[in-house]
This record gives C-alpha cells, sequence and structure tokens, in this order.
C-alpha cells in the first residue's frame, strides 16, 4: 500500500484546523506516516488503557505499538511517574497520554482533587472555572498527561439519567456552553488538548450508552439550537478533539434517509453520516475524532466485533478507544483493511490526523525529559499550597442550599446534638477513583460537640432519643448505575423497614455529596443541601454550612426539584 498517492486530508497549514502546523511540523508528520509499514500505521488508530503500574501490562500494550495509551489513576506516584515514563522511552513514535481527568472521586489520589462538573457550574463563577481548569491542566501535564478526555457537553435534560448527572454542567444549555468554552481555552492555553464529548450529545435519554445505544430524541430545529450551537461554538474556538459515542441521532438520518428503519438508531460512533456528513460537513470540525471506549455496550449490542472494529474508522473516527482484547482488536483493523471494510483513503486520514494532534502538541520535538520530568520534580508540581487553597474554596462556593422550610440550619449541638445518621456511600466505575467514605463529615460534627451514631435498624431514632437524622449520600454520576434514586430499602436496611419514614416526626435534613436529585424520592424532607461529590474537603465545608460558619453560595445547575412542585415544600 502507497500513502504517497493517496488525496490530503484537513490538517497541515489550514489555518482553520486545530491540528494547524508550520512547515516543519507538517513535514515530520509525512515523513513519519510515510515511513511506517501498514501494521505500524494501523497501530496509530489505537488508543489501548492501562489500569495499573505492571510491567506484564505496559509490555503487552507496547508490543501493539499503539498511537495513544490511556492512563487510568493508580495510588503509587512513584510507579505511576515511572510507568509512564517506560512508555515514554520505549515507544519508537512518541505516542500521546490521555487520560478521565474529570474531578469529584475519579481525580487522582497524588493530585490536587477539584469539583466534577456539576461542582464547577455550581459555583457559578466563570474565574473559579478557569483557575480550577488551570490546576488540571498543570498537574496533569506534569504527570505526563498531553490529552483529556474532558469536557463533557451534555445537558442534563432528562433528571433521571445517572451517567450524565454530575459529569454534567447542569441543564442550561448557555451553562454548559460558557463553562465549556473556558474550561477548553484553559486547556488549550496550557498546551493539552482537549475532548469535547459526548457526540451527538447526550442527556435527553434516561438510560446509558455504557448498557445500550442511546438516542438523542430532538429534531434538527431543536439539536442544531442546542448541540449544534455548543459543538459549533467550540469547534470555532478550536477545540482539538470531539468523541463520537454510541449514541444515535435519528432525526438528522432520517432526514438523509427517509426509510432508514434500523438505520436510523445507528451510534455515532459508526455513522458516517454524524461524523462525516454532520459534524465535519455542516460543522466544520476539522480536528480529530475518538471513538468512544468501543467495549460499551451502546456499541457491542450493534453488531458483532468483526464487523464494527474497522467500520469505526471507516465511518469516520480517527482513533479507536480501548479494548477488551487488544491484539484481537489490531487484528481485525487489519482483516477489515485487506477485505476492503477498511478503505486505504480512511486510514491514511485517520493516521494522519492522529500524528498531526502529535505535532500540534509539540510532541514530535519534546523531550521525555519535558514531557514527564523525575520524580522529584513531579512532587513539586502536585498538590502546591495555592493549587489546594482554589480547589478547597471552590469546593465550598458550590455547596447548593436546595430547600430549607422548616428553618432547621443552622443546626448546633445545644438544640440538635444527638445526630442520627443513615448513609451510603455510592461507588464507582472507573478504575482508580477515590474511596468513597463519609467518615469526614462525621468526624467534622463530633469534633464540633455533636453526638453522632449511625442507624440501626433495630433501633428506630425516635423523639426521645434523636434530635437530628442526616441523610448523607455520596453516589456522583457512574457508568453502568443505570438509575437514580434514594434507595430507602438499603438504608433503612430492609424493604419494610423502608416504609419507616420520620422526616415530619424529627428534624431531617438530606445531604447529596453526588447526584442533585435525590428529593425526588423524598419530597417531604425540609431541608436538602446538594453538594456534587464525596471529596474530604467538599464534606467538611459542608459541615461548616451547616453549623453556620460560612453561608450557602452554590446555585444549583439543575432544578433539584425535578419539575415537581410537591418537593418544594
Amino acid at each position: 500500500m502507497s500513502t504517497r498517492s493517496l488525496p490530503t486530508t484537513d490538517t497541515g497549514l489550514d489555518a482553520r484546523s486545530p491540528l494547524a502546523l508550520d512547515a516543519e511540523a507538517l513535514a515530520w508528520v509525512e515523513r513519519t506516516r510515510d515511513g511506517l509499514c501498514v501494521e505500524d500505521l494501523v497501530a496509530q488508530l489505537f488508543n489501548f488503557a492501562t489500569e495499573t503500574d505492571s510491567e506484564d501490562e505496559t509490555s503487552a500494550i507496547l508490543a501493539l505499538k499503539p498511537g495513544a495509551i490511556h492512563r487510568f489513576p493508580t495510588r503509587d506516584l512513584a510507579a505511576a511517574v515511572q510507568t509512564t515514563r517506560a512508555i515514554l522511552e520505549r515507544s519508537e513514535v512518541p505516542p500521546l497520554i490521555s487520560g478521565d481527568i474529570e474531578g469529584g472521586t475519579i481525580s487522582y489520589a497524588f493530585a490536587t482533587a477539584v469539583p466534577n462538573q456539576m461542582g464547577f457550574a455550581a459555583c457559578n463563577d466563570l474565574a473559579t472555572s478557569v483557575q480550577l481548569a488551570r490546576i488540571v491542566a498543570q498537574e496533569s501535564r506534569a504527570l505526563g498527561y498531553d490529552w483529556s478526555f474532558t469536557p463533557v457537553v451534555d445537558v442534563n435534560a432528562e433528571f433521571r439519567s445517572a451517567i450524565v448527572g454530575t459529569r454534567s454542567y447542569g441543564s442550561d444549555p448557555d451553562t454548559v456552553l460558557a463553562q465549556a468554552r473556558a474550561y477548553v481555552g484553559t486547556l488549550q492555553s496550557e498546551g493539552m488538548a482537549a475532548c469535547a464529548k459526548h457526540w451527538p450529545g447526550d442527556g435527553f435519554d434516561e438510560r446509558d450508552q455504557h448498557l445500550v445505544t442511546t438516542v438523542n430524541p430532538l429534531d434538527m430545529d431543536a439539536w442544531r439550537s442546542i448541540f449544534g450551537r455548543i459543538y459549533q461554538t467550540l469547534i470555532d474556538d478550536g477545540v482539538m478533539t470531539i468523541m463520537s459515542a454510541h449514541i444515535a441521532l435519528p432525526a438528522y438520518v432520517r432526514s438523509k434517509l427517509p426509510d432508514a428503519g434500523r438505520e436510523a438508531f445507528r451510534p455515532a460512533t459508526v455513522s458516517r453520516l454524524l461524523n462525516e456528513d454532520l459534524l465535519r460537513g455542516e460543522l466544520g470540525f476539522k480536528g480529530l475524532i475518538v471513538s468512544d471506549a468501543t467495549g460499551m455496550g451502546g456499541l457491542t449490542s450493534w453488531t458483532e466485533r468483526e464487523e464494527v472494529v474497522p467500520e469505526v474508522i471507516e465511518n469516520g473516527c480517527d482513533m479507536f478507544l480501548f479494548s477488551r482484547n487488544p491484539a484481537r482488536d489490531v487484528g481485525l483493523m487489519m482483516k477489515g483493511l485487506r477485505e476492503g471494510r477498511l478503505s486505504e483513503r480512511r486510514l491514511y486520514e485517520a493516521a494522519t490526523r492522529v500524528l498531526s494532534l502529535k505535532a500540534a502538541l509539540g510532541l514530535h520535538v519534546r523531550s521525555i525529559d519535558e514531557r514527564l520530568p523525575d520524580l522529584e520534580t513531579v512532587r513539586t508540581k502536585l498538590r502546591t499550597p495555592q493549587s489546594l487553597a482554589t480547589a478547597r474554596d471552590a469546593l465550598g462556593k458550590g455547596v447548593t442550599l436546595v430547600k430549607d422550610t422548616a428553618n432547621l440550619l443552622p443546626i448546633d449541638p445545644q438544640r440538635h446534638r444527638r445526630v442520627v445518621v443513615i448513609a451510603e456511600e455510592g461507588w464507582s466505575f472507573f478504575s482508580g477513583a477515590l474511596e468513597r467514605s463519609l467518615a469526614p463529615a462525621i468526624s467534622a460534627l463530633g469534633a464540633r460537640g455533636f453526638e453522632v451514631r449511625m442507624y440501626d435498624r433495630d433501633n428506630q431514632p425516635t423523639r426521645e432519643d434523636t434530635d437530628l437524622v442526616l441523610y448523607l449520600v455520596g453516589q456522583e454520576a457512574t457508568p453502568t448505575a443505570s438509575r437514580i434514586f434514594l434507595d430507602l430499602a438499603k438504608l433503612h436496611d430492609g424493604t419494610r423497614k423502608a416504609m419507616t419514614q420520620s422526616f415530619r416526626e424529627i428534624p431531617t435534613a438530606l445531604v447529596s455529596f453526588g447526584q442533585p436529585y435525590y428529593l425526588f424520592d423524598a419530597p417531604t424532607c425540609t431541608t436538602a443541601i446538594n453538594a456534587y461529590n464525596s471529596l474530604a474537603e467538599c464534606q467538611e465545608e459542608v459541615v461548616r454550612r451547616l453549623v453556620g460558619d460560612v453561608p450557602f453560595t452554590g446555585k444549583s445547575p439543575v432544578d433539584a426539584f425535578c419539575g415537581r412542585e410537591q418537593l418544594k415544600w
């Protein structure tokens, strides 16, 4: 196969492209691309993930020569730095190092923990958002990252969506756009590629694309006024990459194919119409399109693996994300190329964009030490006093008082000394996520003179022995959770106990260190607070506000009353 005779792509010297290159960088792209054998050119299309810092895992992935390696967080900074450095040293073509750097409890244990995106938005201050984004960018760069799969630009219109929720900037498209622009601009000004996701837009389907192909149900006028406007603006601003997701947009497909049938629900990941016609053709995007994780149910349920692997690239994505069996998927891509299901034209275009992204980030000229300094230097760049103070201030600023119709707040140890805590810490799908515990909030209450005991199903709280009941829940948006609800059967340790509720008999407050919609299942609870994440510093800031040391300043990025008047009272 000869790539030299194939047509050029939209990269190179095109000033409209976020991957625009000078002559020297363009020459590197062409020289590198044309010097690769077909197998190595195909390898550039893949981004495989590491979940440990083991030599066996690293060696197995490096043997495939992927164009990018995604580093999930681990807990040992020294091991993480050593592994990333080994990846850089042992790669013939400089690899992209990507991460899901979304904040909240999927922050890295050795980096500054910042709010998740809903926590960003709840601060209602773009200057704060820029400060936080700069911390993320600078610390991520220090850890060797070049590419963050953020921001999420989905619109949290369907409150039952367990996957969008706190990963989003909320339900107002204007807020989503303003926050995303600030984030993308800051990240890319610091030398990291941003990635707007999840094309063509999530949040209007309560289901999760990790489990099923979800559907954006908007007609095209509505889609263009919301997601079209968001993506077009970010494209005009120069966002370098966009993630194409396992989400269908039937209105657009039917506008081209009125009798589309099942094809109307083809995931964007493998949809030429959505990637090539709409994103590149109508919106003019000239950056790199990366698929969402290819092991997700929204794609694996669409068709068999042998067919879908080459289709991801042939139908418009430039990079293939993750694999449960990397060697097999590389083989399937090669098989698709030999059989004509992946064209030489698309292989050439996609590989050129991957290499152009690397050159646009300067990876072709940066030394390994410039990409990842020695361990002690890395330590000095992480969790600085200034970054920790900025993050803590934001974590507190975003805490939102949703309602307090019984005027319970502030609480104090004289009136509310005996406190019963009913807790559910939540869980996370993400590899390497911080451990979830509500101990920081409970400890902070104890330090202020409250006598805290945990709920006991055999000794139900009564007005005679309890002055305050606190429901503490900590579930942030996470893949495969499927539904958001206040699981009273679990919280009360039994299905019959779930029916015993003392919201009006004993002063009660509901505090969410995660999703903002739990009042839907507890409409008669008179005091509710949303904090959006369960980071220890956030829990301590919530307690400061519960006792009245500092005021609540957060602004809810969503309708925490879920459109139901009942919840307001």
